[in-house]
């Protein structure tokens, strides 16, 4: 008898271990899909859509970032656009403006990298064979919470520290703590820099 419960309680655990290890990370992955193709359809194509979320100020800053961020759309045009809408806030704000709409787009980006450390969580097959993701996940395993400190100060490339992070169980609250820290950094800098250079240049 009490062998046939400890049969049953070993399947009961297989089963488990197979939900954790298998069936929760593919549909973690099938999300990160449906979330990219979606906002791919609706910015990627349209990416002057983006644009139009200027028109919102704080808010707008707060959701360029989200969606540049989440996808590789246009990595570079976020810091445009929220360098865009520090230039146009200066002469009514000030500094202050600026340095909102940076700490603003930091949060955005931080939530926004969620979906790279969610697909390395997934299944790091996706980028294994890459010689870049391999130097990355080399510096994840050596130096770590440095590693994504460094990457979200950086505007391009993080989403290999994400995906890495993720891969290698880095905690999540580190990771996110990291990037929100590091990215609100990177805008908060850009766009004052933006912002003090057009109006010394235009005054």
């Amino acid at each position: 008898m009490s062998k046939i419960i400890s049969k049953e309680k070993q399947a009961g655990a297989e089963k488990r271990n197979w939900l954790k290890k298998r069936l929760i990370p593919l549909l973690i992955l099938l999300l990160i899909i449906a979330i990219t193709v979606g906002i791919h359809l609706v910015y990627g194509r349209h990416p002057e859509r983006l644009i139009e979320l200027e028109d919102y100020v704080y808010g707008g800053a707060f959701l360029i970032s989200l969606i540049g961020n989440a996808t590789i759309i246009l990595p570079g045009a976020v810091l445009v656009i929220l360098s865009e809408i520090s230039v146009v806030l200066y002469p009514v704000t000030g500094p202050v403006g600026p340095i909102i709409v940076g700490l603003v787009g930091g949060a955005g980006a931080a939530i926004g990298e969620i979906t790279g450390y969610m697909a390395g969580y997934s299944g790091r097959g996706i980028v294994e064979r890459s010689k870049m993701y391999n130097r990355v996940e080399g510096w994840m395993r050596r130096w770590g919470a440095m590693t994504i400190f460094i990457f979200s100060v950086v505007p391009f490339f993080f989403d290999l520290a994400g995906i890495a992070a993720g891969a290698l169980r880095f905690p999540f609250w580190k990771f996110f703590l990291l990037c929100w820290l590091g990215r609100t950094l990177l805008y908060v800098v850009f766009v004052l820099l933006a912002a003090l250079g057009f109006k010394t240049l235009l005054p």
